[in-house]
């Protein structure tokens, strides 16, 4: 059986070639805005948020620019702003979510620019934002985000790299055109391991997901979008080195545990935390990026992604849940 999700992910690459094509020159345009910025933030929620720590989590390893995450009401009641020569990147797939558009609006009553990035061109904040990146996806249905959010992080790194001249930077620019094409293979190439192990971990309930650098923000979403919207299971995200500061504790004999290695100087850690949760017999699921794709490591999060998409669908399927389908959301408003 085929969910909506099924057809959203085989749409990645071509989504992906699409705003490329359509939206090169102009984040070209904005990062040149951008250099000149002093203070640059990153907001957004959800799935979105994750492409904000991952985007200025892989910049902070090239960059000595002041770069902060927030999500959208903590950025709209933060009382210590930088308002004077700064900008705000926003994203959001539908560009109506509450929070990033309060947050939108906040920014602009303070005097900041704002540049959105969205999947929807008649949305508010595609009309109200300064300027906006328009990812072409078409309509996204399945709620925890595939299309949308690779061509949202893309958008994020050619933007927010484009403002480095150094040649770091510049290589992960480079291997950036590379992911269209890597997401095609990926997705013929991971799907059957990925739905052997769906089935594996189908009756397990608790999750953990631990990544360090930009995969902490894959491992938040697989977290809180993959996993708890998407598969209907608990899960919770940590960064590789807060592991001996709490899951140490609680990690134990049959709890599954997804490991996202990229071989980051904090994936030390990830492989410490490997080790004593095999010697106590956890259930560890190893991502490992160098499996995946030879292209720079900080492009982790985009080949990671797509076996995750996999084990996550298969795992909704298993028990009996549409991995697109939604049980509060879009219902509960707040």
């Amino acid at each position: 059986m085929h969910y909506k999700m099924y057809e959203e992910m085989m749409e990645q690459p071509i989504s992906l070639d699409n705003t490329m094509d359509a939206e090169k020159s102009h984040m070209k345009e904005i990062s040149e805005k951008f250099k000149e910025f002093e203070k640059i933030y990153l907001v957004g929620c959800g799935s979105s948020l994750s492409t904000c720590l991952s985007a200025i989590d892989a910049m902070k390893m090239v960059s000595n620019r002041n770069l902060e995450v927030f999500t959208g009401y903590e950025f709209f009641y933060h009382k210590k702003l930088q308002e004077k020569n700064a900008g705000v990147i926003l994203t959001s797939q539908s560009g109506e979510t509450a929070d990033t558009l309060a947050a939108m609006r906040r920014a602009q009553d303070e005097g900041m620019y704002t540049v959105s990035i969205i999947n929807e061109s008649e949305s508010t904040m595609m009309k109200e934002s300064d300027d906006a990146i328009l990812t072409r996806c078409g309509r996204e249905n399945a709620i925890l985000g595939t299309k949308t959010y690779m061509t949202q992080l893309m958008s994020l790194y050619q933007i927010l790299f484009s403002m480095e001249d150094s040649s770091e930077a510049q290589n992960v620019l480079k291997d950036l055109k590379k992911i269209p094409s890597i997401t095609q293979n990926l997705l013929k190439i991971t799907k059957e391991d990925n739905k052997a192990l769906a089935k594996k971990y189908a009756n397990y309930d608790i999750f953990y997901a631990m990544g360090s650098g930009p995969n902490y923000g894959l491992a938040y979403k697989l977290a809180m979008t993959m996993f708890m919207e998407g598969a209907l299971k608990h899960a919770c995200p940590l960064y590789s080195g807060e592991f001996r500061h709490g899951l140490i504790e609680r990690v134990e004999k049959n709890i599954p545990v997804v490991f996202l290695d990229a071989e980051y100087p904090g994936d030390d850690l990830t492989r410490k935390s490997i080790e004593f949760s095999n010697k106590i017999g956890a259930e560890n699921i190893v991502y490992r990026m160098q499996d995946y794709a030879n292209i720079n490591p900080l492009l982790s999060p985009f080949t990671l992604v797509v076996p995750l998409e996999w084990f996550i669908y298969y795992l909704a399927h298993y028990n009996g849940e549409d991995p697109g389908s939604t049980r509060h959301i879009g219902k509960v408003r707040y």
